[in-house]
């Protein structure tokens, strides 16, 4: 079999790779021209194979180390490497993962301008930041219209309690003159639904704490983190710099990337944390179940088509064809 050149590795879109990886207590390294990660077991190692083709985020946790080799190929293929601390969860600091991501000149340069061709304009801003919530409600009702286990487990869009909070999320939303009155809205609402999961579990008196103390706050860091990883692999592929946020606060280096992960956290993250929590899941059996839900419901597809629509909204179909020639 012919060697594949670097840029064959490209092949798949980064909407449509299947695979983000979270590995522990490993060595990551390239051999025969593949990303291995290595184990060391009592009396053998073992050697595990990373389809770096298929793969749009690496999180290295705790015990972990790279080559300069692997992170070349990874690079070449275009997967965002993240180092964290346990579970997902920062090393460092509780707001931020450190991300390493891979360089190209060719990546497209119209969703940057199209960006920056409102951000710099408070209204303009504003109106980009109304838009994300709104995508977030139309996702969460989409996911928890059409999951049959969510519904199962009592997550039902159409509940009464789930429709007040989202007819108060809306009349704010709309009446919002600025970006702190949207994330007070966005704080109501999640608290809301905070209450209702832990309902739907029978954990009384939930509290959400970022430093965990139970199960549910765990799963919650964990899933948040995963999104946060797609996130910024999303941005990475659009071109688009973290620190260019419309919800987040302009000073916080990674803000944006909390406003897109924001588009799926509520939809997914949320409900299956308190699912897998009931059933004293283990974090591997929670990881998994998020990954495949990420991928049932489209989650990356998801944050590309919000982002690329609020970034091309004012970037006319002539200014995109000159910035291809």
């Amino acid at each position: 079999m012919d060697d594949l050149a670097p840029s064959d590795l490209k092949t798949i879109l980064h909407s449509k790779r299947a695979n983000l990886y979270y590995l522990e207590y490993c060595r990551v390294m390239q051999k025969d021209g593949r990303v291995l990660y290595l184990t060391e077991a009592k009396n053998e190692n073992l050697y595990y194979n990373i389809p770096i083709a298929n793969t749009t985020v690496l999180l290295l946790g705790n015990g972990t180390s790279v080559t300069q080799a692997a992170m070349r190929m990874l690079s070449h293929a275009g997967v965002l490497v993240g180092f964290c601390g346990g579970g997902g969860t920062p090393l460092h600091m509780a707001t931020e993962v450190e991300w390493f991501t891979p360089q190209s000149e060719y990546r497209p340069t119209e969703y940057l301008h199209g960006w920056l061709s409102f951000w710099f304009d408070d209204d303009k801003r504003l109106a980009a930041a109304k838009a994300f919530q709104n995508a977030r409600i139309d996702y969460l009702q989409k996911v928890w219209s059409g999951d049959r286990e969510l519904n199962l487990e009592g997550f039902l869009f159409n509940d009464e309690q789930v429709q007040g909070a989202l007819d108060t999320f809306h009349t704010r939303t709309e009446n919002a003159d600025k970006q702190s009155d949207l994330l007070l809205t966005e704080a109501q609402l999640t608290k809301t639904l905070y209450k209702y999961a832990a309902n739907n579990i029978g954990q009384k008196e939930f509290s959400r704490q970022h430093q965990s103390t139970d199960k549910a706050n765990d799963f919650l860091n964990h899933g948040n983190y995963l999104a946060y990883g797609l996130a910024a692999s999303c941005l990475w592929v659009l071109g688009i710099p973290h620190g260019f946020a419309v919800m987040h606060g302009k000073t916080r280096r990674g803000a944006l990337v909390f406003d897109v992960a924001d588009l799926i956290k509520d939809a997914i993250v949320l409900p299956w944390a308190f699912v897998c929590a009931k059933e004293n899941a283990s974090e591997q059996e929670f990881r998994q179940q998020i990954l495949q839900a990420f991928i049932d419901h489209k989650a990356l597809d998801f944050m590309f088509d919000t982002v690329k629509d609020i970034a091309l909204q004012d970037y006319s179909a002539e200014q995109i064809e000159e910035q291809n020639l």
